[in-house]
């Protein structure tokens, strides 16, 4: 799930460098010989079950979907010999698994998300169902899902260290997992014991990650090539972090252009007047007109009267709003591209609540999404686990984690500032470069004001054409950050991944 703007860094090698996981155990779930006695008696690991498998069939429209269900965890050691972590997982393999058949890595963002958020809304067996407009998050339904991604990968869903039932061993522990080089790090790790145990090494593997799982995926692509000697054949990114410089930077002009066009798609959405064409000249006017206006002069007289005019126009917000920030956005639109007594969320700009806060000038609600319907992601998750998977702890299931959040490192610092300098492009270019077979697939909604398809899109306009021509490709949806909430931009995508993968459709 996604990066929390509201807070610090949210967002959204192991065997040279990490005590996490510097020595693989004998197998997946095994324990090192002496390692379990040497826990804590009655330490957070107790409150753990054992891995349990499940068969069952899913009824699809192209027939029946027979697939075995393992809910469990990987285990890490450290150079002692100690059981640092355990990192959950749910693994879902086909039984009718053809040979070349691919497997998939699925994790969601934050930092500091479980995996419940693309496990139960997007591309695993069962879907959560929020009522009839979407959002009603106090009586969601789990039901079969149609698009599962099942018929043309298996599927392994992780939770990083801190998430889910994925944990420490203990405080300090911890430590060694909360950071953009450590995670990747633990999760290559975990990644490679699955493979091994599971004899998928000549399987082609994927990552798919939201959010800041986006960002995450090609670290631990790099992780699993540098450290793992696993090379993966994709990624797919759904409303990824590529660049902290981008993200909803209010004082960078680039930054601030490359967001205008989600603002505006939301104000075209709720308008009733969206359209390709009408977006277009949104991203023509935001490179052209408003990104020099904003890295030069203040605009004076009718210059300014034009360019205050024309924004105010495309997002909703007042004019003079707007020529108070001189022209920079920032997060004017939650209080003020709504009207009086209404905010959004900028995880979709089009969706709208009454502003818990009206007398103060800046926007203090919970967020109408992240903190409204989705949470109920988490208890479903639960639910399901419990009755379906055979799967049952009395350990809280962390579904967004604020402590992990809060103590994660950017580049070897915490904080916000850290986080601007977080980069992925790097790694994008050395993966494309050193693996031929190597494609990337980037995904965003329309109206997603937080990680905005205009950052993507710069980025993968900025490769080289050696690199990125063919083999990098940017998808944008109807709908925001989890655009995949909306039925129709959850079919439309589950279409263009399953070309993606290279599925031949009649």
């Amino acid at each position: 799930m996604p990066i929390r703007p509201m807070l610090i860094g949210l967002a959204l090698s192991l065997c040279l460098v990490h005590p996490a996981a510097s020595q693989q155990p004998p197998r997946e779930g095994s324990a090192r010989p002496g390692a379990e006695e040497r826990q804590p008696p009655g330490g957070v690991f107790s409150l753990i079950p054992a891995d349990a498998k499940t068969d069952h069939v899913l009824k699809l429209p192209g027939g029946d979907l027979s697939y075995t269900a393992t809910a469990g965890t990987l285990d890490l050691f450290g150079q002692d010999g100690n059981r640092t972590a355990k990192i959950f997982y749910t693994a879902y393999v086909s039984k009718d698994r053809t040979p070349g058949r691919p497997i998939s890595f699925v994790f969601n963002g934050g930092p500091g998300a479980a995996s419940a958020y693309l496990h139960l809304g997007l591309l695993g067996p069962k879907i959560l169902d929020f009522g009839k407009d979407g959002n009603d998050g106090t009586t969601p339904v789990l039901r079969d899902n149609p698009e599962t991604w099942l018929p043309f990968t298996d599927l392994v869903l992780i939770d990083p260290v801190g998430t889910g039932w994925s944990r420490a061993a203990g405080d300090d522990a911890a430590k060694a997992f909360y950071g953009v080089r450590q995670d990747a790090d633990s999760l290559a790790k975990a990644i490679s014991l699955y493979v091994q145990k599971n004899d998928r090494v000549d399987a082609p593997k994927y990552l798919v990650g939201e959010s800041y799982g986006g960002f995450r995926a090609p670290k631990v692509a790099v992780s699993l090539k540098n450290n793992q000697g696993m090379l993966v054949s994709g990624i797919v990114m759904l409303s990824p972090l590529l660049e902290g410089r981008f993200l909803a930077n209010s004082d960078d002009p680039l930054s601030a252009a490359l967001q205008l066009p989600s603002i505006a798609a939301a104000k075209l959405e709720r308008d009733g007047k969206f359209s390709l064409e009408a977006l277009g000249e949104a991203e023509r006017f935001a490179l052209r007109d408003y990104l020099p206006a904003l890295a030069g002069p203040a605009p004076e007289g009718p210059d300014a009267d034009r360019l205050y005019g024309r924004l105010s126009e495309m997002t909703g917000i007042p004019r003079d709003r707007v020529a108070q920030s001189r022209g920079f956005i920032g997060d004017l639109y939650v209080k003020q591209m709504a009207g009086p007594g209404k905010v959004v969320s900028p995880y979709d700009a089009t969706y709208t609540v009454p502003d818990a806060y009206p007398e103060d000038v800046f926007a203090r609600n919970d967020d109408p999404i992240l903190d409204g319907y989705t949470r109920a992601y988490g208890s479903a998750f639960v639910g399901y686990a419990r009755s379906d998977l055979n799967f049952s702890s009395e350990m809280t299931y962390n579904l967004l984690s604020d402590e992990v959040n809060r103590r994660w490192e950017w580049n070897g610092s915490r904080g916000g500032d850290a986080r601007g300098l977080a980069s992925v492009s790097t790694d994008i270019r050395d993966l494309l470069s050193v693996i031929p077979r190597f494609h990337l697939m980037v995904a965003h909604g329309y109206t997603d004001a937080l990680t905005p398809y205009g950052a993507s899109r710069y980025v993968l306009d900025h490769l080289p054409a050696g690199l990125g021509k063919e083999r990098a490709g940017l998808k944008v949806y109807p709908g925001g950050h989890m655009f995949y909430t909306r039925p129709e931009s959850r079919r439309a995508f589950t279409d263009d991944v399953k070309a993606f993968y290279g599925v031949k459709t009649p």
